[in-house]
């Protein structure tokens, strides 16, 4: 595995997520925001928090395995949420659950997350982009 994560003593210890990530590896992915769209375009999850998550997840981890890695090799994830507060947690938290559940990765990475107040087009309530690391 190309990416080891680390939650040092010094820091906080979320459950969520980890604090760092150690990359080593000779090739670099950086993949585009991924939305609620499917493979043919059509928006997916509309007003849908949760469904929107888990088709972004579904994106990342469909471009990371693209380029011949796997969501375990994602070093950093960057998380942007339209009209973002704490009470839209659980429904982010359910979305991102069922990809992992449904695709068979821990999406535990280290991840900032970011409250904007659009995205590119009016129906998105997500974006996701990530990095990733391969030997």
């Amino acid at each position: 595995m190309s990416v080891q994560l680390l939650n040092p003593s010094a820091l906080p210890q979320p459950e969520a997520y980890a604090q760092v990530s150690v990359a080593e590896g000779s090739k670099l992915v950086f993949i585009s925001g991924q939305v609620a769209r499917d493979a043919d375009g059509s928006p997916v999850g509309g007003g849908d928090l949760a469904a929107q998550a888990e088709q972004a997840y579904t994106n990342v981890h469909s471009a990371v395995t693209a380029a011949g890695g796997s969501f375990e090799d994602i070093a950093k994830l960057t998380i942007y949420v339209v009209n973002w507060e704490p009470a839209k947690m659980a429904q982010l938290g359910e979305g991102a659950m069922r990809a992992a559940q449904r695709l068979g990765f821990d999406l535990v990475r280290p991840i900032t997350l970011l409250g904007v107040s659009a995205l590119g087009e009016p129906d998105l309530l997500i974006e996701v982009e990530a990095i990733a690391v391969l030997p």
